[in-house]
């Protein structure tokens, strides 16, 4: 079972012995910072975290929802599923994340998401979502630029589908991902955990099982890209750039976060 005080995820800081359940929230986005109080009004309206096992949908498409999840620890992904039950990975979430923020005005989600690994989720209710809108307008602006910044990266993935080659999606995702993680002080931009397979890279992709098998392939025999077991390393981070026309500025990271 996956621990959610792994190096992955939930983060335990000695503050007040209270483990904070939004250490990752907009972690190293440029020009984000929340006062005590907004911190506080956010913790105090999450759930405790609760854990949930890998492959576990935690929403369904269509389903009413009264309350907006946030990832703790571990990976979820967004899928979208065709005529034929076969399903299309249309986001990957990290620890951080709220998952589902956008169903506080829509109510409903058009799509399912699901436990990629197992993780930790806390939950806030709308009716707590409504007085934050109400009293903390600085807090809005930033759960605001949490949806907007899911918007960026649904273009992103929007032109990595459109645009690239299979290697070009395979390198677009990966420098992405270790980006996001290593602003929340997950691995180093180059080397970093990777719970998913090769069905979900295909799924995130666009592409099929074997395709993706191929591709790896090719990029570990041309240096460019190790993967082994959950440990991803970019082995030529510049050259895996290129390829994906990686620009990491939808990001919105602050300078602190560097590209490798």
């Amino acid at each position: 079972m996956y621990s959610p005080h792994s190096r992955l995820g939930w983060n335990r800081r000695a503050r007040g012995g209270d483990e904070l359940k939004t250490e990752n929230f907009l972690r190293g986005r440029r020009g984000i910072q929340l006062a005590v109080p907004e911190r506080q009004a956010l913790e105090l309206g999450l759930s405790e975290p609760r854990l949930a096992p890998a492959r576990q949908t935690l929403i369904r498409r269509g389903e009413n929802v009264s309350q907006s999840t946030l990832l703790v620890a571990g990976y979820v992904g967004r899928y979208m599923e065709d005529r034929e039950g076969e399903r299309q990975l249309v986001a990957l979430h990290l620890p951080g994340d709220f998952v589902d923020l956008h169903a506080f005005p829509l109510q409903h989600l058009d799509h399912d998401v699901v436990a990629i690994s197992d993780v930790a989720v806390a939950t806030i209710s709308h009716a707590a979502l409504t007085a934050i809108t109400a009293e903390l307008p600085h807090l809005t602006r930033m759960l605001w630029f949490s949806t907007l910044l899911d918007a960026a990266m649904h273009r992103e993935w929007i032109f990595r589908l459109g645009r690239l080659d299979g290697p070009g999606r395979v390198a677009h995702l990966m420098c992405e991902t270790a980006l996001r993680l290593a602003a929340i002080g997950i691995g180093d931009g180059r080397e970093f955990p990777l719970p998913i397979n090769q069905g979900d890279i295909a799924a995130a992709c666009g592409l099929t099982n074997v395709h993706v098998s191929r591709v790896l392939k090719s990029l570990r025999d041309t240096n460019l890209l190790a993967v082994q077991g959950n440990q991803v390393t970019l082995l030529d981070p510049a050259a895996l750039r290129r390829i994906g026309e990686f620009d990491p500025q939808y990001l919105y990271l602050h300078d602190g976060v560097s590209t490798p």
